[in-house]
């Protein structure tokens, strides 16, 4: 690694990713000491081993290079979110391709990495005119169908909290991009009156139950509320300093499910205690807030000349 490659690294973001996943690893070692989740705490320190040396190599790549690949990287992705469809579905989705028994790999999550690199690449492409030339309606279009297109593909899935984190990304995209305000306005009145028809017409009946036990637990405290019920009592619990590691209530009795997946955090607040819990906070806090201080500050676009 050369010293240029060090000198432009945000070592602030690399700290906290270094220290979350220090925490997630204790934590998730923690939550695996029994057979329902046997499997998990070791796919988590190979894929650990992995991103790493995927890390360093990123780092070193320019990324004018990666974006030069991302058409054929978008592709692929489509082809992998179109494939994921025909596969045995998991918990109630198809968005896993098993590749042996403890290890799963989910395409949507590759793909939304890739949409952000090629949709980067081609704003860029569409704003060589000037910066408002992304206002054009048929700019806009073709910025919606590129989207679009895997945003589909997972809502057939489906994963609905998937698309979220994609519908997010493309608008904060847009948003930097300089999209004329009256498009954020027509977008946002849509919102408001689509998300309603969305939610008593089109929305499952599990997902519409999901949400209204989120909002209220007590609605159904022994089935669909279970669980948030338990999380509360979990990092209630912990209180300052926590039970200590192998020694939470919930987390080792088997009343927190599942606490190796959607519920580390609790395990966390139980067993680590509030100070642990509110520095992982705080860490996702500072992550966010300087990256997007780098992408505010990026002295350069993309350069598409490199791409002809």
């Amino acid at each position: 690694m050369n010293k240029k490659s060090l000198k432009n690294i945000e070592w602030g973001i690399l700290i906290c990713c270094l220290v979350l996943t220090c925490i997630g690893i204790v934590a998730l070692f923690s939550a695996t000491q029994d057979n329902n989740s046997a499997g998990e705490f070791d796919k988590q320190i190979l894929w650990a081993g992995i991103s790493i040396p995927i890390m360093l190599i990123v780092v070193l790549v320019d990324y004018n290079l990666i974006a030069k690949i991302s058409p054929v990287l978008y592709v692929l992705a489509i082809i992998a979110l179109v494939a994921v469809l025909f596969t045995e579905p998991i918990n109630g989705a198809s968005s896993w391709f098993k590749i042996s028994e403890n290890v799963t790999v989910q395409p949507s999550e590759f793909a939304k990495i890739i949409l952000i690199v090629f949709l980067a690449y081609i704003i860029t492409i569409l704003q060589k005119g000037g910066k408002t030339e992304i206002n054009k309606i048929w700019k806009l279009l073709v910025v919606a169908l590129i989207s679009g297109l895997p945003v589909a593909l997972i809502v057939l899935q489906p994963d609905y909290g998937t698309v979220m984190a994609f519908i997010v990304a493309i608008a904060f995209m847009l948003f930097a991009s300089g999209i004329d305000k009256k498009y954020i306005i027509a977008v946002l009145l849509l919102i408001v009156i689509l998300v309603p028809l969305l939610y008593f017409y089109v929305l499952p009946e599990h997902a519409k139950e999901r949400i209204e036990v989120f909002l209220n637990p007590e609605l159904d405290p022994r089935g669909a509320g279970y669980n948030l019920i338990q999380s509360k009592i979990a990092i209630g619990s912990g209180q300052l300093f926590g039970m200590g590691i192998l020694m939470g209530n919930q987390t080792q009795l088997g009343y927190l499910y599942p606490k190796a997946t959607d519920f580390i955090f609790s395990v966390i607040g139980e067993e680590m205690g509030f100070i642990a819990a509110a520095v992982v906070i705080i860490l996702y806090v500072i992550m966010i807030t300087k990256s997007i201080y780098v992408a505010k500050t990026a002295k350069d676009d993309i350069r598409t000349d490199i791409l002809q």
